[in-house]
């Protein structure tokens, strides 16, 4: 398999992540997949990958500790060399995330810093020391919110975070133009998942207003997004580049 292209998807072991990475390994992908702390979590994921065809590996990053970012590119190569026999990657996908609902007048900075550095300058900088190990003609798929476009109380650091993504994104598209790297956005609504200690899933009245509220009649879940994320990789959708892509079943329209 090693001729297969390879992804790399932060926070790949639940959630939206793990999602993604079981899609992009149904496409023939070999897929990195990031982990904080829960390793038996990653290590089950990757034995699901495995368990159906695919190949897999799983490493820890902290994203949000910046000073760690340059010994994790480190890794990624030296994993890629041994599992693979490859020196670059082909897909990037930061999805890596926390999540809280903290209103605005009782935010504290250290709050807001640490979003800051998980949410935005982590992502920034693992970008910066990853694409060196890029091949020309990859994609980087980075996952914002459908907060940037509703507000939802509560949000406003996480939001603003993922704003700053999205225009980050556009810069990317353009600077890394000379790689032919597309660089595109996934913005989910309200996905059943443990984020922000499972707020969506773990409470009906929640589902119920936002399935109300949803042209689609429900709220998502976490395949509703892999596909998705799987097809930004795909050769079918080598043309989209710099957009914003929402994908919430069509909340608040």
């Amino acid at each position: 398999m090693a001729n297969n292209k390879i992804a790399i998807v932060t926070g790949g072991n639940r959630g939206l992540g793990k999602s993604m990475a079981l899609h992009l390994a149904k496409q023939n992908t070999n897929v990195v997949i990031t982990y904080n702390t829960n390793e038996a979590e990653a290590n089950a994921t990757v034995a699901e990958i495995e368990n159906t065809g695919g190949s897999a590996l799983a490493l820890q990053l902290n994203i949000g500790n910046i000073a760690s970012l340059a010994t994790f590119a480190q890794a990624v190569s030296a994993a890629m060399q041994q599992k693979w026999n490859a020196t670059h990657f082909d897909f990037l996908i930061n999805n890596a995330g926390i999540g809280a609902t903290i209103p605005f007048m009782q935010a504290t900075e250290e709050q807001f810093d640490n979003f800051m550095n998980v949410h935005f300058k982590g992502v920034y900088f693992l970008t910066q020391k990853l694409v060196p190990l890029m091949n020309d003609g990859g994609r980087i798929i980075n996952i914002s919110s459908g907060t940037t476009r509703f507000c939802n109380p509560g949000y406003s650091i996480y939001a603003s975070m993922k704003s700053a993504i999205e225009t980050f994104s556009r810069y990317l598209a353009k600077e890394l133009s000379e790689k032919r790297i597309a660089v595109n956005v996934v913005a989910p609504g309200a996905i059943e998942t443990d984020f922000n200690n499972a707020f969506v899933r773990n409470n009906p009245q929640v589902k119920s207003m936002i399935a109300a509220n949803t042209a689609m009649g429900r709220t998502g879940v976490p395949e509703d997004i892999g596909g998705i994320v799987a097809f930004l990789c795909s050769p079918e959708a080598g043309w989209i580049n710099a957009q914003r892509i929402e994908a919430t079943g069509g909340v608040w329209l």
